[in-house]
């Protein structure tokens, strides 16, 4: 059996956690995504298949609100966290199904979670 790369073994968690989450009108899923070098996250409807919010550390409204362009500290991520938040909140959506998208729950993806929650979103 071969070793596996991290980016492997990511994605292994990730579909298994996929298997389980499936986001509705009611409850969309709330996708997190993190590259080397900024954050992302949509919240998706996947009955009907489209994005209903997108919000990322290269957005123009972020960087317009946090005087930062990109960004992936702990910091960032809370600060994004509260951004979507708000985001979903404007657009009536209080529930959400939170994936992490295969990243373990601590560090940036933890302090993410945590923000959005403060900020009355639930999941």
């Amino acid at each position: 059996m071969a070793v596996k790369t991290r980016r492997e073994k990511r994605l292994i968690r990730h579909k298994r956690v996929r298997k389980k989450i499936f986001g509705t009108s009611q409850k969309p899923r709330m996708a997190f995504y993190r590259s080397l070098n900024n954050l992302y996250v949509q919240i998706i409807d996947d009955e009907k298949g489209i994005t209903i919010v997108s919000a990322s550390t290269i957005d123009k409204d972020y960087v317009e609100k946090y005087r930062k362009r990109g960004g992936k500290s702990i910091e960032d991520a809370q600060k994004l966290g509260e951004f979507i938040a708000e985001k979903a909140l404007s657009k009536g959506i209080n529930k959400v199904v939170f994936d992490r998208g295969g990243f373990k729950y601590h560090g940036k993806v933890k302090a993410f979670a945590d923000a959005v929650r403060e900020k009355g979103l639930q999941f």
